[in-house]
Order: C-alpha cells, then sequence, then structure tokens
C-alpha cells in the first residue's frame, strides 16, 4: 500500500496559496502530511477564512497564512528567513502566486507590462532566489513553479502574462542545474541523495471560481478547444505538485510538466 502523508514532517510555501489553484496545492500539500505556510498578496479575509477551513479539516496549525507581496525581493527574503527561523527549515517551495492585466500588445502600457513581470517572473525569481542556498545548505528541497500554458503557446492579449511564464519556464531550467551544480560543489551528492530539484507545471484552463463565474458560452468555446472537452480541476493541478514535492522524485528536475487536456502536445 502507497503511504497516505509522503510529505509528513515537510514544511512548505506556496505563494498565492490561499485561493484557486494555490489553495488546492496547499490543500493537498498538508493533506499529504506537510505543514503550509499560505502567502497571499492583499485579501485577508480570504486568508484567514482558508485557514480557519483548512485547519479545521486536517487541525489546528495545519496551515499558516503569512502576507507577502512577492513582486518585493526583501518581502521575500523575510518570509524565507522567517520560516526558517520557526522551523528550521524549507522542504517545498511552491511558487504559484500570479496575476494578470489583460491587453493587446500595441495598448499595453508600461506599467501593467511591468506589474505582470514583476509578480509572477519577479516574484517566482525572487522567492527562488531566497530559498535555494538555504536548500543546498539544508542538503534537500524542491522548488515547484506555476507557469501556464500561456507561456507555451502564447494568447492573444496575454504578451506581459505569456511572457512571465515562459520566462519561468526558463528559469526553471537554470535553477535546476545551478541547484545540480552548487550541491555538487557542497559534496552533497551520492547514490543515496534526494537532492535540490526545480521544476515547472503548465496549467490549461482549470475550473477555478473566477473561471466558473463565466457565461456558458465563453465555457463552452474554451472546453471545445481541449481535445478531452472538460477544463482541469486545481486539484488535479495540486496532485502533479505533490507528486514532484516527494522525496521519491528525486531524479526529476528541470522539466515542464503539461496540465492541459491535450492542448498541447
Amino acid at each position: 500500500m502507497s503511504d497516505p502523508t509522503p510529505l509528513k514532517g515537510k514544511i512548505a510555501i506556496v505563494t498565492g496559496g490561499t485561493r484557486g489553484i494555490g489553495a488546492a496545492i496547499s490543500d493537498k500539500l498538508v493533506g499529504e502530511g506537510a505543514h503550509v505556510i499560505a502567502s497571499f498578496a492583499g485579501n485577508v479575509e480570504r486568508a484567514n477564512e482558508f485557514a480557519e477551513e483548512i485547519n479545521g479539516k486536517y487541525g489546528e496549525g495545519s496551515v499558516q497564512v503569512r502576507q507577502a507581496k512577492v513582486e518585493d525581493p526583501e518581502a521575500c527574503k523575510a518570509l524565507v528567513e522567517e520560516v526558517y527561523a520557526e522551523h528550521g527549515k524549507l522542504d517545498i517551495l511552491v511558487n504559484n502566486a500570479g496575476i494578470t492585466r489583460d491587453k493587446l500588445a500595441a495598448k499595453l502600457d508600461a506599467a501593467d507590462w511591468q506589474a505582470v513581470i514583476d509578480t509572477n517572473l519577479g516574484g517566482a525569481f525572487y522567492m527562488s532566489q531566497a530559498a535555494l542556498p538555504r536548500m543546498v545548505e539544508h542538503g534537500t528541497g524542491r522548488i515547484i513553479m506555476i507557469s501556464s500554458l500561456n507561456g507555451e503557446i502564447g494568447n492573444i492579449g496575454q504578451a506581459n502574462y505569456s511572457a512571465s511564464k515562459a520566462g519561468m519556464i526558463g528559469l526553471t531550467r537554470t535553477l535546476a542545474l545551478e541547484a545540480a551544480f552548487s550541491m555538487a560543489r557542497a559534496e552533497k551528492l551520492t547514490e543515496d541523495s534526494i537532492g535540490v530539484t526545480v521544476n515547472c507545471i503548465t496549467p490549461g484552463y482549470v475550473l477555478t471560481e473566477m473561471v466558473a463565474a463565466m457565461p456558458d458560452k465563453v465555457l463552452d468555446k474554451l472546453k471545445s478547444v481541449i481535445p478531452v472537452r472538460r477544463l482541469a480541476r486545481p486539484e488535479e493541478v495540486a496532485r502533479v505538485a505533490s507528486f514532484l514535492a516527494q522525496d521519491g522524485s528525486s531524479f526529476i528536475t528541470g522539466q515542464t510538466w503539461g496540465i492541459n487536456g491535450g492542448q498541447h502536445m
């Protein structure tokens, strides 16, 4: 029988971890034994509701919520150091926080371009930059980027979003190489090493609360371009994140995992 708590004792940060895909990932990691620190940008009420829900489901203290703006490198560093001070380690980092500011490229102003790049790509970099040396020092760690199908194929009106999500794929590959390089230089790579890995997930259209609120005609059009004719469920993305976070996934690094119902092959 498989272990129902393969992440028991693990400490995880999930950015944007109180809503949508991030909430599903936080829930999944807690359910498999991890203690999760779910960061959020500004919606304190929703964050507290999420914490109450998860702690009611799995037990008090299963999840903590922390407000942090990932576009601020000092806030990212402070969050990671706070977790280390409190827990003594960080096993898993899920870079999920993201925003959109959709406009055709010809009408996209500099502020909307920069806001999306700073949050989606900058946030993933700043959080990883703070966490990676600590993980190497500890000898183990998992960094998981939540990118997007549109980072692979592009999308009209999303030059900023698609560019930021494509950047996360390149960032994943570089950090995967640097993690292995740093581990080797520290003489921490052995035949039995769990290691430090960096991987990326590229979800397609996911049935979050925001998407579910769209008109039926819009949803039907979205489904029509997906070979399996449905949207992904948040827990399906969370399942892959959990798999990549486990010790047994130590030989998987620098990879991009598409969850798109066959929309991009």
